[in-house]
């Protein structure tokens, strides 16, 4: 189904694929998440995320600048300080956010509900699934 907003192009595939494909590189949704929950520091970061090595939480932050998701500023001092804000464009993250949120909550693995809601298809069989929908026994 296509929204009334969303019209079938070649050029529309590409700019969702590129979108999707930022935000779900590894680690970068987390950052995002954290960062619309206050988090501005690199350490603040590294330690709400358990798991993200510097490199790799360096890596993501020069990327989410470089896509203007984020803002880096430097300090003066010794040594300078480093924070990072979200941008305009980083801020408009935020209903996407809470939408995958949502979701994560209701269909999440160990999710009671989502896993209630698979087993009519699977206990009916494949001839029972919806056009285009495969289920695995």
């Amino acid at each position: 189904m296509v929204s009334d907003k969303i019209e079938a192009s070649p050029q529309l595939c590409e700019t969702f694929h590129e979108a999707v494909e930022l935000i779900g590189r590894r680690w970068t949704g987390a950052i995002v998440a954290m960062m619309l929950q206050g988090a501005g520091r690199f350490c603040e970061l590294r330690q709400a995320i358990p798991g993200i090595s510097d490199r790799l939480l360096s890596e993501r932050l020069r990327e989410l600048e470089d896509e203007g998701i984020l803002l880096r500023e430097v300090g003066e001092g010794h040594p300078p300080t480093v924070s990072y804000t979200l941008s305009e464009k980083g801020r408009s993250l935020q209903p996407v956010f809470e939408g995958i949120s949502t979701w994560a909550h209701d269909w999440g693995r160990g999710n009671i509900q989502a896993a209630d809601s698979a087993a009519p298809l699977q206990a009916a069989g494949p001839a029972s699934a919806p056009q285009g929908m495969t289920v695995n026994s």
